[in-house]
């Protein structure tokens, strides 16, 4: 199982970006699959992510309704779709495979991906 992360940058706060995660050895379909952030001197928290049971998705309170998770089967590829970003949301963004999907999820997941640094900063 492989996870590769990409799309990080610097934005201004209010801007968007699209954050990919790019799956190898395993289908997307086979494991709950999502996004997790830490922000400097923080411990790692959940973002968002997609159940492998019946495809419902979950998001951290404080993402919810500015972050979109989706998935496209045919690339294999996990996507974050983040609007209206603001300086607390500056953070390495991990995917991740395999874990728990649901309220209050934790970063206790099996397989990880390298990080994307994205920074919100006028």
């Amino acid at each position: 199982v492989q996870l590769q992360a990409s799309g990080g940058g610097l934005v201004q706060p209010g801007g968007s970006l699209r954050l990919s995660c790019a799956a190898s050895g395993f289908t997307l379909d086979d494991y709950a699959i999502g996004w997790f952030r830490q922000a400097p001197g923080k411990e790692r928290e959940g973002a968002s992510c997609i159940d492998s049971s019946d495809g419902s998705s979950y998001y951290a309170d404080s993402v919810k309704g500015r972050f979109t998770i989706s998935r496209d089967n045919a690339k294999n590829t996990l996507y974050l779709q983040m609007n209206n970003l603001k300086p607390e949301d500056t953070a390495v963004y991990y995917c991740a495979a395999e874990g728990y999907c649901g309220l209050g999820f934790l970063p206790a997941w099996d397989y990880w991906g390298q990080g994307t640094q994205v920074t919100v900063s006028s």
